[in-house]
């Protein structure tokens, strides 16, 4: 059975998950209080609705219960997008992820019941900076504020070296949970897999250890 999503707030970033949701083949209704946007998804969405979610009885009108995860995406009104989600909670809404503008906005939808928090602007702007700042990282998740996973590449120092021999984790704190091989995924490498040219190794840890780590990678 295909999941179905809502998405509420049709700017740039509702709007991307909106149609990755769609791409992915999942059901999702979108919705915004601006008519032109919802026109703009109608060919998209699997339902485009023009509605005002700050109204308890709009959100009853489209069922909004039945959906398994909704989406608050909206923009720069932050009564609105609390609003939102205060209703969306009182109607049992089983999951809710919102896009929060700064940190009092995520204080405030967390204590509410906001499921999942993100910042889509800062999010992205910390994955870029990390990747700009080194040649050795190739993608970077942050996990908390403090915590991430990141793609390294295995510099000419540890190829031909078994991970017990790096001793990584008593050495940085962090943890080797895969290494991609060409095209193959090696989950939870055993103590002496020998790192192999052109190997990116995913490592999971605090975001200080991870970068205690990068550096040494060439002084290792």
């Amino acid at each position: 059975m295909k999941k179905e999503f809502a998405v509420i707030g049709l700017g740039r970033f509702g709007g991307s998950i909106c149609r990755s949701l769609t791409e992915l083949g999942m059901e999702v209704m979108a919705i915004d209080n601006n008519e032109e946007r919802v026109n703009e998804f109608s060919m998209i969405a699997t339902h485009a609705v023009v509605g005002n979610t700050t109204d308890e009885t709009v959100l009853k009108s489209l069922g909004i219960r039945n959906f398994e995860h909704v989406i608050v995406a909206i923009g720069d009104d932050i009564q609105a997008s609390i609003l939102t989600t205060l209703i969306l909670k009182e109607l049992g809404v089983k999951h809710i992820t919102v896009k929060a503008q700064n940190d009092y906005h995520e204080k405030v939808l967390r204590k509410i019941g906001a499921d999942h928090v993100v910042h889509p602007e800062r999010d992205m702007g910390r994955r870029i900076a990390q990747n700009i700042v080194s040649n050795n990282v190739l993608d970077y998740l942050e996990l908390s504020d403090e915590h991430s996973i990141v793609e390294i590449v295995a510099s000419e120092k540890i190829i031909g070296k078994s991970i017990v021999d790096l001793d990584i984790r008593a050495k940085f704190g962090v943890n080797i949970v895969a290494i991609k091989r060409n095209k193959d995924i090696i989950v939870s490498p055993i103590a002496n897999e020998v790192i192999h040219a052109n190997d990116i190794l995913i490592v999971i840890g605090a975001d200080s250890d991870i970068n205690r780590f990068e550096k040494k990678l060439i002084d290792l």
